[in-house]
């Protein structure tokens, strides 16, 4: 009995830890020839750095083969980038995981959801059902977080300790690399998104105030317009902070999202199958020469 109990343990632990991040076009200034798509390996390395397993998520598929993946799998990350929202494989792909997603919830499936930058931006487009976005002077800075009252009440957050909370309001530890974003004006004025997600902390560009962190009300998705993945595993620009505290942002911040991904029971048919389909079947390319990720998947 005491073998059998020790053998169900590991194996809860194997099958609950998969998830799939969200490829999308490469860029028209890509020097590797011959891929369509990418995934930076520092969106890889953050999942796995807290327990789990990544499948990247192809695009351009059909909605019955990504709906075959839901199926297998026990959470979902939209990556940041540069491809477009309103129409790129990229978009059509997030699309169907959100409605998916919202479906799965619904009906007590516990799925969750995560967005950083660009996938912070397509939620609140899959949400609102509208273009939200402003274009703020937020490229390539280091911000402390403003927290909201919602914070205290937050799921994300309520692990996290005092003493990183404190650190987070203060030092500049959340690298911001987007132009768009959802202001604070925009996010209280829009139906949809108020009565969605609960804003957990905000951000200035000196003149306008946009949502930085954020929670669904009802549904475990979540979404930060900065790039907790970056503190401890992109080194190409100076701006990206590398303290003790910002390493242990992006920790708890994996901790948490994994931990989310531990309440699903999706699983692949077969071992095989599994297999076949992890990322550890592609190997990362060093690109931090020439572009801004130390790694990338290409596929």
């Amino acid at each position: 009995l005491i073998h059998f109990f020790v053998l169900f343990i590991i194996f809860v632990f194997i099958i609950f830890c998969i998830f799939r991040i969200l490829a999308q076009e490469v860029s028209k200034y890509s020097t590797v020839p011959n891929v369509t798509s990418y995934i930076a390996a520092s969106y890889v390395k953050f999942l796995e750095s807290a327990g789990a397993r990544v499948v990247p998520i192809m695009i351009n598929k059909t909605v019955e083969e990504y709906k075959t993946l839901f199926n297998s799998i026990n959470g979902v990350l939209f990556p940041g980038g540069a491809a477009s929202i309103y129409s790129s494989g990229y978009q059509r792909a997030a699309t169907t995981f959100y409605e998916l997603a919202i479906e799965a919830n619904k009906k007590g499936d516990y799925f969750p959801v995560w967005g950083t930058c660009l996938g912070f931006e397509q939620l609140a487009y899959l949400t609102s059902g509208k273009r939200v976005l402003s274009l703020t002077d937020t490229r390539g800075v280091a911000l402390p977080l403003v927290f909201t009252n919602e914070t205290k009440g937050s799921r994300l957050f309520s692990d996290f300790p005092v003493e990183l909370m404190e650190a987070l309001a203060s030092e500049p530890l959340t690298e911001n690399s987007h132009k768009w974003s959802v202001t604070t004006e925009t996010h209280n004025n829009d139906e949809k998104l108020k009565d969605f997600y609960k804003v957990l902390s905000t951000n200035s560009d000196g003149a306008v105030e946009f949502v930085s962190t954020m929670e669904a009300y009802d549904y475990p998705i979540y979404a930060t317009q900065w790039h907790p993945e970056k503190n401890p595993f992109e080194w190409t620009k100076p701006y990206i902070p590398h303290s003790p505290a910002a390493v242990k942002v992006a920790f708890y911040m994996a901790h948490f999202f994994v931990n989310e991904a531990r309440k699903n029971f999706h699983k692949f048919a077969s071992t095989e199958e599994e297999r076949d389909v992890l990322i550890y079947n592609h190997n990362p390319v060093y690109t931090g020469r020439t572009a801004i990720f130390e790694q990338e998947y290409f596929f």
